[in-house]
């Protein structure tokens, strides 16, 4: 027998509100209603092993990374080589890479006893994940992705690792449970793949991947100090527009006294129509930890020559003690490798309950 227009609707729409996706809001750090209780919250984040960091990364990413680990109760921080080497890597230089960065990080203020910090090809549960989220991956999501569209703009051709690329970053996070996650605006749209594969998985399989949000940086970011119209890159194929966490003082001020600027001599932050002279205003009040107002008023009087003295004196009063521990670090492999070593079992013991978790709600086992 049919049953009344009133009973069917009503189970209609009880079927559309179980499927209705939950309100979307990535960005944690400014939506209250999306933190989590502090001892619920855990952090993750990764950076490639390039060697030592430049300016860039410092400000971008390091700085706000020290901040994280006295915030939340549980922090990971991963050298992403997995992720490297989606582009051609000498074997030997990426060994002394991954050191440099852990190194780097050490010397920035990471702390192994606050945080995981940990080599990502070490824990294999990362790629093991991978391929379960890849298999959960459409082929056109990932075309439009920025990553892809970026590295392969110039000739139209990439590996699948690059194509996959987003996949391995949204089990790296997942993998964890993480909640929160440090990007960069230009991130965003990665960090969004991994939010639509938790809740693909948990809407298949189970409840079992919460979605991660986003902690955006207020960071401005570094531009090159020749073109200031791109930002700082350690490939810039000239060297003096990079500022490298290990430049000594004679290279940092040489960098900043070429940096390009304008005709105008007066010094005013613009970053439209005076993206240089902007861009040494940036820097300078980040480094100096003062606002950007505080640096303009410091720069009265002078002249755009002067004021990169000014920059300079900042920027190498900040380095030279990481630049100092960096070399320290460097200099004792066994150390690094230790704690990358102590790192990766810690990791490991958090990765693995979770991966064989996914396996079982898949049917593996």
């Amino acid at each position: 027998m049919a049953l009344p227009l009133r009973t069917n609707l009503k189970r209609f729409f009880c079927f559309i509100q179980k499927f209705k996706p939950p309100k979307r809001c990535f960005c944690a750090a400014v939506c209250p209603e999306n933190k989590k209780p502090p001892g619920s919250a855990r952090v993750f984040s990764g950076i490639q092993p390039t060697g030592v960091p430049h300016l860039g990364n410092y400000l971008g990413a390091l700085e706000n990374w020290v901040a994280l680990q006295n915030q939340y109760p549980s922090v990971l921080y991963s050298i992403v080589d997995l992720h490297s080497i989606t582009r051609p890597q000498d074997p030997d230089q990426l060994r002394n890479n991954i050191l440099d960065m852990a190194a780097s990080l050490l010397a920035c203020g990471i702390d192994p006893q606050k945080v995981i910090l940990f080599q990502q090809s070490q824990v294999p549960e990362h790629a093991e994940l991978c391929w379960i989220l890849g298999c959960l991956t459409s082929m056109p999501r990932l075309r439009h992705l920025p990553q892809w569209k970026m590295k392969t703009k110039l000739k139209n051709e990439g590996s699948v690792g690059l194509y996959t690329y987003p996949v391995l970053q949204a089990a790296d996070i997942l993998l964890y449970k993480s909640t929160h996650v440090p990007v960069g605006e230009d991130q965003v749209q990665h960090l969004e793949l991994a939010q639509d594969l938790a809740r693909i998985f948990n809407n298949s399989y189970g409840e079992l991947f919460p979605e991660p949000r986003a902690l955006l940086s207020s960071t401005r970011k570094v531009k090159s100090l020749r073109n200031p119209s791109t930002k700082m890159s350690k490939s810039d194929p000239q060297t003096v527009a990079t500022i490298t966490m290990t430049d000594s003082p004679d290279d940092i001020a040489l960098k900043i006294r070429r940096a390009v600027t304008d005709f105008t001599s007066e010094v005013t932050f613009d970053p439209e129509t005076r993206p240089g002279v902007s861009n040494l205003v940036m820097i300078h009040a980040a480094m100096a930890k003062i606002s950007v107002e505080e640096a303009l008023l410091q720069a009265r009087g002078m002249d755009t020559g002067a004021y990169k003295g000014l920059v300079s004196e900042a920027v190498i009063q900040r380095l030279t003690p990481i630049r100092e521990e960096i070399q320290r670090l460097r200099a004792d492999r066994v150390h690094l490798e230790g704690l990358l070593a102590q790192g990766k079992h810690r990791a490991r013991e958090l990765a693995a309950p979770v991966l064989a978790e996914a396996q079982q709600r898949v049917g593996f086992c």
